[in-house]
Formats: C-alpha cells, sequence, structure tokens
C-alpha cells in the first residue's frame, strides 16, 4: 500500500488553508526554474510547507499562465451548448474543447431548459 501523499495529522508543519503572497512566488518562481516535475518532492524541494497535492493544484487551478479568468464569452457558451447537445454531461469528453476552462456550472440552467 502506498503512504498517503500528505498526513496532516502527523506532520502539524504543514499549512493548509489559505496561500499568502509568499508562497505563490516561492512556487512560481521553482516551476519556471525547474518545470512540472515530481508534485510529492516539489515542496520541500521549493522552500514550501505543503504537500504536493496542494501545490498541484494551486499551480493548475491558479498560477498557470495560460488559465483563463473572467465569463465565458458568446462563442465559448455556443460551443459549450452544442458540445452538451452532442456529447451530454461527459465534461472529461467536453474540457479539452475549451482549453483552459473548466467551470461552466453557472450555465446548466440555460444547458438544461427546454427550447422555445
Amino acid at each position: 500500500m502506498r503512504k498517503p501523499n500528505c498526513d496532516t495529522k502527523l506532520d502539524k508543519n504543514i499549512n493548509k488553508g489559505v496561500w499568502s503572497k509568499q508562497e505563490d512566488e516561492k512556487l512560481v518562481d521553482y516551476i519556471n526554474k525547474h518545470g512540472e516535475v515530481c508534485w510529492s518532492t516539489l515542496p520541500q524541494a521549493a522552500g514550501l510547507l505543503r504537500c504536493g497535492k496542494s501545490c498541484r493544484l494551486r499551480w493548475m487551478n491558479y498560477l498557470r499562465p495560460d488559465v483563463k479568468r473572467g465569463n465565458f464569452g458568446e462563442d465559448e457558451e455556443d460551443l459549450i451548448i452544442k458540445l452538451h447537445a452532442l456529447l451530454g454531461n461527459r465534461i472529461t469528453v467536453r474540457s479539452p474543447q475549451l482549453r483552459s476552462k473548466g467551470d461552466w456550472n453557472h450555465m446548466r440552467p440555460e444547458l438544461t431548459s427546454e427550447p422555445d
């Protein structure tokens, strides 16, 4: 059996919760210098008191330069509606079509409403 990625009950030095600007900067600097390497060893190498899973999620969802922020554009909304009609709720199939955006739940009422 594999050891857990991060056991905060045993290791009281692991930070949980909100990330500080300094932690974000350390993570970004380390990844810019070394690339996306082994996430389980990254925190110690970067000087972070976080678990690897937390670092990976922070990078993938917030700090990556290609993460798009803000609302969906009209063309993206049209694409989501077309993909939903074609593929249904299989988001893993739809997600690559939307590149850096994964949160489309705010459009669920439009997708589930009956066309007039």
